[in-house]
């Protein structure tokens, strides 16, 4: 994989570099909140344009349908991009029409535009091969060279992370080589114990890395939505806690082997539990009350980890070397059921491990519940592409650079 410090040996002066980025960052009332995607791509692009290149920055943002849509348009992003560049951030208003045309034809040596998202033309994100070669075909009219810093977008088979690599030269920015760099840390000469602290919503998203890692990790601690699946294979009444009824067969074969292999798969032994999910918005007072695991009220549902299970997973990670966590392991938008996921960004904290926040609401908890970044050893911008990273799997966006 060609690295971008040997792009920028050959020289970038003058030319259009097409960024791939991954700028797709929350926003409220058009107001972003997390600003972490794009901080973690600045440094590519300002090395880009301290060198003179004309700096084309492509991304998605949310899941439109493959046309405009203003609530997901990348206009804050380029306004944020350019603050923290300190330079203006032209904005195209398209992604190959005429508006992004004549922005980028409008470039100097060493500035910088963004265009409109991606995914408002279909061909970013068709299955169909000739679709999203031909929009492919499209943006390599934009730009000279490609360099792919879109950590967050490397797991997908679209158009600007596979097919415009193939139609211009092409590098891996900072941020995609720090992100790999650390990957490998997890899975290739491990420093052990290796704990691995799952949580999130479904276990049938996690039902592959758990594969892949019970052959891999020393402990494996679940929590968040999908922990009551497991609970319910234990045999344990959930409430009306989220549960997985289709995956309790995998589930249970996974605690079987578990047990076989000598990884230490360790559950919630508490449960912070309500009748109503809580109003996020207003951030109301919750009605809860702490139970057993075992002891969950029919009428109610699991939405944090209680105080034992708190300190249970604190002191299962003390002795740790690695660690890895990804999923929140309660309604942490909540103040209310913020305390579990708090207290396992505190533990990661405390540890003296290479410790790694798995991207998504994980590390957007850490930023939300005001914890230095600084304090961990990596908080990677792709949730879903760690995981698949971790499961073994070929992420197409890193194939593509390779080549």
């Amino acid at each position: 994989m060609k690295t971008i410090d040997e792009l920028l040996a050959e020289g970038v002066s003058g030319k259009r570099v097409f960024v791939r980025a991954d700028l797709n960052v929350p926003l409220a009332g058009g107001a972003i909140t997390d600003d972490g995607r794009i901080r973690a791509v600045q440094p590519t692009i300002a090395k880009l344009a301290e060198a003179g290149a004309r700096v084309v920055v492509a991304s998605h943002l949310g899941r439109p349908k493959g046309a405009p849509d203003p609530a997901f348009s990348l206009a804050p992003a380029a306004t944020r991009l350019g603050e923290l560049l300190g330079a203006d951030v032209a904005f195209a208003t398209d992604t190959v029409g005429s508006s992004a045309k004549e922005t980028v034809a409008a470039l100097a040596d060493g500035q910088v535009a963004v265009i409109e998202n991606l995914r408002f033309n279909a061909g970013e994100t068709s299955k169909d091969d000739a679709e999203r070669g031909a929009f492919a075909d499209q943006l390599a009219e934009l730009a000279d060279v490609y360099v792919g810093d879109g950590f967050g977008a490397v797991h997908r088979k679209h158009a600007s992370v596979v097919d415009l690599p193939a139609r211009l030269p092409h590098a891996a920015g900072y941020l995609i080589a720090t992100e790999v760099g650390v990957l490998k840390k997890l899975t290739a000469d491990v420093k052990r114990p290796y704990v691995v602290i799952l949580g999130g919503a479904k276990v049938s998203d996690k039902l592959a890395v758990i594969d892949e890692l019970l052959g891999k990790a020393d402990r494996i601690l679940i929590g968040g939505g999908m922990a009551y699946t497991f609970l319910y294979a234990k045999g344990y009444e959930v409430g009306i806690s989220l549960l997985q009824k289709d995956q309790v067969d995998v589930v249970k074969e996974y605690m079987e082997r578990a047990a076989e292999t000598g990884v230490e798969l360790v559950l919630p032994v508490d449960i912070l539990a309500s009748k109503d999910f809580p109003d996020l918005k207003g951030k109301t007072p919750a009605e809860f009350v702490t139970v057993d695991a075992d002891k969950i009220p029919a009428d109610k549902e699991g939405l944090d980890i209680g105080p034992k299970t708190r300190e249970l997973y604190a002191s299962k990670i003390t002795d740790a070397e690695t660690v890895f966590w990804n999923g929140p392991v309660g309604v942490f938008e909540h103040p209310d059921y913020a305390g579990g996921t708090s207290a396992i960004a505190q533990a990661l904290v405390d540890s003296s491990a290479f410790t790694v926040v798995g991207g998504g609401d994980s590390a957007a908890a850490v930023r939300t519940l005001g914890f230095d970044e600084n304090a961990f050893g990596h908080i990677s911008t792709g949730g879903g592409a760690s995981l698949e990273y971790l499961e073994g799997k070929t992420l197409p966006g890193l194939a593509a650079l390779e080549v």
